[in-house]
C-alpha cells in the first residue's frame, strides 16, 4: 500500500526533509495512515501539523527493503511558533538572550525578512522531535490494527510505538553543504587552534558542544601539569623525595581546574540560550511500564510502579550484584599481583632482555583485562538500570552513572592504591600507572576510532554498490543519503566520551606525582580524541538530534569528587614520601596527624576557592538580572493593561446601576 508519494515525485522536494521515521517493514497499513494523520493533522485537532512523505526505494532481488521508512519537514511559520513552545533562547536586539516569541520576532538579532536562516538545522529537528515526542493519544484505545497495543489518553505515541517496537528508530537527516563546511573546519586540517565550538552548537547541539568545549578546556588546562612535567621526568626523576613538590602543584591544579571550568560552561551555555532556559517537564521513558494509574501531576492515566518495588530491586538485587562484581575486580587484582610478582623473580634470577621485558607483560595483560571488565559490565549495567523500572530518563541515568563509575573507578585505580599505600613500592607504582595509562589509550583508540572507521567504511561501500545497481545513472542523491544514514550505527549521547575523560583526570590528579609524564600522555590522547570523535560524529554516526544544556551535569559533580579524592591522595604520597618521614624519625603518629591536618587545610581551602570564585562571571549576571528587571517590568506592565481594561468594561455597568 502505498501512502506516501516516490522520491521523484515533486511533492517530496516541496520541503525540505529534517528527518527521517522508520516504522517496522510489517507494520499495519491502517496503523501507518493513522500515524501519517496524526502527524498532518492540525495542531487545534491534536495534530503535530507538520508534513510528511514516503520513501519508495526501488524491489531488489537479494534483499528485500523496508517500505514503511518516511521523512519529515515542516513549514518555516510552524517551525517559527516550534521555537516559542520549545522555550527557544536567541540573541534580543540589546545583546542580551531571551526567550523566542512569535509576536516580538522582528525585536531579534539575525532575523530578517520571514525568518529564513533564523533556526539552524539542529534547531528545527530538535522542534520536530519536540512535536512528534508530544503527539499525544486522544480517545483511541489503542492503535489502529494492534488491538492488544493500548493507548493512554494525554500520553505520548510516539513514546508508545516505539516501547513495542512499532517505531524502530527516527533520526535527524545530515546537511552535506554544513557537514562539509564543519568538517574542513574542525578536523580535516591539522592545526594547535581552537575548536569551533560555536559551528559545532549550530549543527550538533548544544550537549555535544558542550562535551567538545570541555574537552578543548581539559587539554589546555593539561598543558602546565605537562611543561611542568617533563623537565622533572628527565632530571630528578630517581629522586623520589622531588615528588612531593609536584604533589602540592598537583593538589592546586586539580582544585582549580573545575572552579574555572564552572565560568568557561556557564559563558558558553549564555551565548548559546540555554544557561537561562527552563527545564521542559519530562516525559515518562519509552520503557517505563507499569499498572495503569493516575498521574498527580498531570491528572491523566498513565502507567505507575510503586516506588517500593524499584527499591527493593535496586537493594536486593542492583546493590549486591554491583558488590560482587567489585569482589571479582579485587580477585583479578591479586592474580594480577601474583603475576607481577613471578615477574619480578623471574628477572632477579636471570636478568635479560627478555626477562626485563617480561616486567611489562603482567601490567599490560592486567590492563586488557580492566578494559573487557568495563566493557562486560557496562552491559550488565545497563540491563540491570532497565530493570529497575525508572520512571524518568534523568533518573536512569543517574543511577546508570553511579553503578559505572563505583565500578570503573575500583577497577582501574584499586590496583594503584594497594600498590601506593600498602605495598608502598614507588618504582612498581610509576610502572604500573604507565603501563595501565598507554594500554587503556591504545585500546580506546582502537575501539572508538580504527575499529568504527572501518565497519563504517565497509558498510559505506555495500550500500554504494547496491545503490548503483539499482538506480544506474539515475541521480537520487536523497534515496542514496538515507539509506547510508539508516544503517549508520546511533550515536548513544556522551556518556562514555565523558567517562573516558573522567578516567584519565583521575589518573593526573591522583598519581602523576610519581609519573610525570601522564599529563604529557592525556595531552596527546585528547589531541587525537578531537579529531576521532569529530570524524566519528561526522561520518561514522547518525546524526543526532540536539540536546539543550546548560552544563556537563551529573558529570560535574563527579569530576568534583575525584578532585576530591586526589588531595587526600597526595597528601597521604606526600606523608609516605622519605624526604618528609626525616622529620618524624620516631613518631609515626605525629606524622599521620600532621598529614591529616594539612589535608583538612586543602580541603577548606578547596572549599573557600569554590566559594569566593563565581559559577557564572560578572557581566552575565548582570545580565540575567535585566533580563529578569525585565520580564518582572512587562508583567507588571501587562497586568494595569488588563485592569484598564477591566474597567472600562464595568464602568457602563456602574452607571447603569447609579442610574437606577
Amino acid at each position: 500500500m502505498q501512502l506516501g508519494l516516490s522520491v521523484s515525485d515533486s511533492d517530496v522536494s516541496s520541503f525540505t526533509p529534517l528527518v527521517v521515521l522508520e516504522l517496522a517493514d510489517d507494520t499495519k497499513a491502517e496503523a501507518i495512515s493513522w500515524l501519517l494523520n496524526r502527524i498532518r493533522d492540525k495542531q487545534q485537532n491534536g495534530g503535530a501539523e507538520l508534513l510528511v512523505n514516503q520513501l519508495l526505494f526501488p524491489a531488489q532481488d537479494d534483499q528485500k527493503s523496508n517500505p514503511n521508512v518516511f521523512v519529515v519537514g515542516s513549514t518555516l511559520q510552524r517551525l517559527l511558533n516550534g521555537a516559542e513552545d520549545v522555550g527557544l533562547f536567541k540573541e534580543f536586539q540589546d545583546g542580551t538572550m531571551r526567550g523566542f516569541t512569535y509576536a516580538n520576532r522582528e525585536s531579534f538579532k539575525d532575523f530578517n525578512g520571514d525568518g529564513e536562516g533564523f533556526l539552524s538545522d539542529a534547531e528545527c529537528q530538535y522542534i520536530i522531535k519536540h512535536e512528534l515526542d508530544t503527539l499525544r493519544a486522544k480517545n483511541e484505545e489503542h492503535v489502529p490494527g494492534y488491538p492488544k497495543l493500548k493507548l493512554y489518553p494525554g500520553k505520548s505515541v510516539v513514546r508508545r510505538l516505539q516501547s513495542k517496537g512499532v517505531l524502530i528508530q527516527y533520526f535527524p537527516l545530515h546537511n552535506k553543504e554544513d557537514l562539509k563546511r564543519l568538517s574542513f573546519s574542525w578536523y580535516k586540517k591539522f592545526k594547535l587552534s581552537f575548536q569551533p565550538l560555536d559551528d559545532i552548537r549550530h549543527y550538533f547541539g548544544e550537549g555535544l558542544a558542550l562535551y567538545f568545549g570541555f574537552l578543548e578546556y581539559f587539554t589546555f588546562a593539561l598543558v602546565p601539569m605537562a611543561l611542568i612535567g617533563i623537565p622533572y621526568y628527565l632530571f630528578d626523576w630517581e629522586d623520589y623525595d622531588k615528588y612531593v613538590l609536584f604533589a602540592v602543584f598537583n593538589l592546586v591544579w586539580s582544585t582549580v581546574f573545575l572552579e574555572v571550568w564552572k565560568r568557561c560552561s556557564a559563558t558558553l551555555a549564555y551565548g548559546w540560550g540555554t544557561l537561562c532556559r527552563k527545564k521542559a517537564f519530562e516525559e515518562p521513558r519509552a520503557g517505563f511500564h507499569g499498572a495503569l494509574g493516575l498521574n498527580p501531576v498531570t491528572g491523566r492515566e498513565e502507567p505507575v510502579y510503586p516506588s517500593s518495588k524499584r527499591q527493593l530491586r535496586i537493594y536486593l538485587v542492583s546493590v549486591p550484584f554491583v558488590l560482587l562484581c567489585l569482589y571479582l575486580s579485587f580477585y583479578v587484582m591479586m592474580v594480577y599481583f601474583d603475576m607481577e610478582f613471578w615477574a619480578i623473580n623471574t628477572y632477579h634470577e636471570n636478568p635479560n632482555i627478555a626477562t626485563s621485558i617480561l616486567l611489562f607483560v603482567p601490567s599490560i595483560i592486567y590492563a586488557v583485562v580492566i578494559e573487557i571488565m568495563n566493557l562486560l559490565y557496562r552491559y550488565a549495567a545497563e540491563f540491570l538500570t532497565e530493570w529497575e523500572n525508572h520512571r524518568l530518563e534523568s533518573s536512569f541515568q543517574n543511577h546508570l552513572v553511579l553503578k559505572v563509575l563505583v565500578f570503573n573507578f575500583v577497577n582501574c585505580f584499586a590496583s594503584l592504591f594497594y600498590i601506593a599505600f600498602v605495598m608502598q613500592n614507588m618504582v612498581l607504582l610509576r610502572q604500573s600507572l604507565a603501563t595501565l595509562l598507554i594500554t587503556s589509550q591504545i585500546l580506546n583508540q582502537v575501539m572508538e576510532a580504527f575499529l568504527p572507521y572501518w565497519l563504517q567504511r565497509r558498510r559505506n561501500k555495500k550500500v554504494h554498490k547496491r545503490m548503483r545497481r539499482l538506480m544506474g545513472d539515475k541521480e537520487l542523491p536523497l534515496l542514496g543519503q538515507v539509506q547510508l544514514e539508516t544503517e549508520m550505527n546511533t550515536y548513544l549521547g556522551t556518556f562514555d566520551d565523558y567517562l573516558e575523560q573522567f578516567l584519565l583526570f583521575g589518573y593526573v590528579s591522583l598519581f602523576s606525582c610519581v609519573y610525570p609524564l601522564a599529563a604529557v600522555l592525556v595531552v596527546l590522547n585528547n589531541i587525537t580524541e578531537v579529531y576521532s570523535d569529530a570524524f566519528k560524529m561526522c561520518h561514522v554516526f547518525k546524526r543526532p538530534f540536539s540536546e539543550p544544556a546548560a552544563n556537563i551535569g551529573v558529570w560535574q559533580l563527579a569530576f568534583e569528587t575525584m578532585s576530591l579524592i586526589a588531595v587526600v591522595t597526595n597528601c597521604a604520597l606526600i606523608g609516605l614520601s622519605p624526604q618528609v618521614k626525616a622529620y618524624f624519625p620516631e613518631s609515626d603518629t605525629q606524622l599521620i596527624l600532621i598529614v591529616v591536618a594539612i589535608e583538612h587545610v586543602l580541603l577548606a581551602f578547596k572549599f573557600i576557592l569554590a566559594f569566593v570564585i563565581p559559577d557564572v562571571p560578572k557581566h552575565i549576571q548582570v545580565k540575567l538580572a535585566k533580563l529578569e528587571f525585565d520580564s518582572l517590568e512587562a508583567l507588571k506592565k501587562r497586568r494595569r493593561t488588563l485592569g484598564r481594561k477591566h474597567w472600562k468594561i464595568r464602568r457602563p455597568e456602574i452607571r447603569g446601576i447609579s442610574d437606577g
